[in-house]
């Protein structure tokens, strides 16, 4: 079965997608030669005008929402025959809705997602779950028609606390484009001796070890953190972490790291340690591959910190 590249972008009404996609499909760079499926899973306030496509081996399918699924997504490629899928996705609907119904082949290629800056707050803070879900798989993320009396700042901390991953653009009124060059220091020293993780930056230090261990590999670190531990695992092996919020309540889990030591104390599930650890990396059944492994070199009860939920805010 031959792979198909899927390109998806996403929104709530009035971002931009279709006027974006429109844009793409008139660019004469775009076509490639490659038949290209346009899927549309909402009904937007701005319809499509093909008789303008620079594309000229497209074909246009609109779905209503009660028609998505695995069955109806097959059926087209059966019709088509497609080597690409551009694909504009209805904001309000999460994304596993989507990723249920792909098709065997089809692989995500691009993910972009669209905002109008006038109402992106308002949705965040109403509709925290559907932004986060259209944040946290996405390669760029752009506010549209932004003006200069909103702040880059404040856009910007709330995509920085879903996702690192994504470039972050900037549309002014007028068709100006900014790329976001906001830098992220880490709320600690990694340079330092020890790192020393403050109980209100464990989020931070978890999602930045998780994603570059490789600068962390040697270092040595020092936090508080939740013991989770298991028969199956060897004597002196214990798992060290905290439970981490991302978006809201619903998505709140526990983020521990493996943790080897040499303590005599009978460490038992939900005590709290504060441990001192060179961090390695090394393949764990923990983990079910490679990953951050501390080598403690202190580690005793502590008291619980204040707020035991870490967070991104």
């Amino acid at each position: 079965m031959k792979e198909i590249p899927v390109y998806l972008f996403l929104g709530f009404l009035e971002s931009g997608k279709t006027k974006f996609i429109q844009e793409t499909f008139e660019d004469p760079r775009f076509d490639s030669g490659e038949k290209t499926l346009l899927l549309v899973l909402e009904e937007g306030e701005v319809e499509y005008e093909p008789s303008r496509f620079a594309v000229k081996d497209f074909c246009l399918e609109m779905l209503a929402p009660e028609k998505i699924s695995l069955a109806s997504f097959t059926e087209l490629v059966k019709k088509h025959n497609p080597d690409r899928v551009v694909v504009e996705w209805n904001g309000m609907r999460e994304l596993t809705d989507f990723f249920d119904a792909m098709p065997d082949g089809w692989a995500i290629a691009q993910v972009m997602t669209f905002f109008e800056a006038a109402s992106f707050l308002s949705y965040n803070k109403n509709m925290r779950q559907l932004v986060y879900d259209k944040v946290q798989y996405a390669d760029m993320v752009v506010f549209n028609r932004f003006r200069d009396e909103f702040s880059q700042e404040e856009f910007h901390k709330i995509i920085r606390a879903i996702s690192r991953r994504p470039d972050i653009v900037y549309e002014y009124e007028g068709g100006r484009a900014v790329y976001d060059e906001i830098e992220d220091p880490l709320p600690y020293d990694i340079d330092a001796k020890i790192i020393e993780i403050a109980d209100k930056d464990y989020a931070f230090f978890y999602r930045d070890l998780v994603e570059n261990t490789e600068k962390y590999v040697g270092k040595l670190v020092r936090f508080k953190g939740l013991v989770a531990v298991d028969k199956k695992l060897k004597a002196g092996t214990i798992v060290v972490g905290r439970h981490i919020m991302t978006c809201c309540e619903a998505d709140i889990a526990y983020s521990g790291l493996v943790c080897l030591h040499a303590s005599n104390a009978l460490f038992r599930t939900r005590d709290w340690v504060e441990v001192t650890a060179r961090i390695d990396l090394e393949y764990h059944k923990v983990y079910r591959q490679e990953g951050p492994v501390l080598k403690a070199s202190a580690i005793d009860y502590c008291t619980p910190p204040e707020q035991e939920l870490a967070t991104f805010y």
